[in-house]
């Protein structure tokens, strides 16, 4: 069952947010402000999804900060000193996240190793890596170097609407396709709700939770791109940081479940809105940005709290309808 019902919920929580947001402070309706807010929620939503896929499989991934980074130090790499052609280039970081995903999914499936441990080996191994890439050194464009069709792409902006948020619309246009109204999508339902019981009805469980990681490696290679270019410069030792938990509570926000078989498309995007709003009221307040992280806590253990106390009276509103 699709939860429209949280979305909506979600969608009255934003607009009352936002509202408040805009009373205290009315530069947040600013045409610049929703721009750039309108960016990073493009930015950070299209690897949210990706965690969001991992998530319903009762998985999770805690490497996408650092294979931001490593995979926009490659790209940097690849198209200002290697010099290939961009196009080549734009195709090829998103084979890499593929294969990312790949090899966590088949230590997962396979070896039968925890995605947190997985995954955590693979954020410290990818943020080492780029760090050893660069020589621990920032990593960007030379000077006079210039792509003006990969910053279009990017960075830039048709009607005013950044192309970061206009890819988010239709990545997650793709991926509502794919996870309601596919045969693949009800399998991931299926393996997050009970994986055991997946795989007695025929369902081939390995080969679903590879493909969730491998889904989540390449929306978040698009997002390295996408960041790459936006930064301009990457720090290997600093880029990225986090990001894993700005997916993570978005999709606890959009009403995922960290125990799998929950969740939907629009959640995880309107839970990527709700972020970047909460984000813009610390900043336009004046709060000190170092706050970010107590929120992004604050936010994760509110959605574990509502989800947990929904878990506990769930069957008790289950047989109440039943009886009624």
């Amino acid at each position: 069952m699709i939860p429209y019902k949280k979305d909506i919920g979600l969608l009255i929580l934003i607009l009352l947010v936002g509202s408040t947001v805009a009373l205290i402070n009315p530069l947040f309706l600013s045409p610049t402000n929703m721009a750039n807010t309108a960016n990073l929620i493009g930015l950070f939503g299209i690897f949210a999804i990706g965690q969001a896929i991992v998530i319903i499989t009762g998985g999770i991934d805690l490497s996408v900060g650092s294979v931001i980074a490593l995979l926009g130090v490659l790209m940097v790499d690849l198209m200002a000193g290697v010099e290939l052609p961009w196009p080549f280039v734009l195709m090829l970081i998103p084979v890499f996240g593929a294969v990312i995903g790949l090899i966590h999914g088949l230590l997962v499936v396979k070896l039968r190793i925890q995605p947190f441990i997985v995954t955590l080996c693979g954020l410290l191994i990818y943020r080492g890596a780029a760090r050893f890439f660069t020589a621990d050194a920032t990593a960007g464009f030379g000077f006079g170097q210039s792509f003006p069709a990969v910053e279009w792409l990017t960075v830039g902006r048709s009607f005013g609407v950044p192309h970061s948020f206009v890819a988010l619309v239709l990545i997650g246009a793709v991926m509502w396709l794919v996870l309601h109204r596919t045969v693949f999508g009800r399998y991931l339902y299926a393996v997050g709700k009970n994986e055991e019981a997946a795989r007695y009805s025929g369902i081939n469980t390995g080969a679903v939770v590879v493909a969730a990681y491998v889904i989540c490696g390449i929306l978040t290679a698009i997002s390295a791109m996408f960041f790459a270019m936006y930064t301009r410069s990457i720090s290997p030792s600093s880029h990225g940081n986090f990001y894993e938990l700005y997916a993570i509570a978005a999709a606890v926000l959009g009403g995922f479940s960290l125990r799998g078989g929950e969740g939907s498309i629009l959640g995880v995007i309107l839970g990527a809105v709700l972020l970047q709003i909460l984000q813009n009221l610390v900043n336009l307040l004046g709060i000190p940005s170092s706050l970010n992280f107590a929120v992004m806590g604050a936010v994760i253990l509110f959605g574990v709290l509502v989800d947990s106390q929904l878990a506990r009276f769930r069957p008790m509103l289950t047989s109440l309808k039943g009886t009624a």
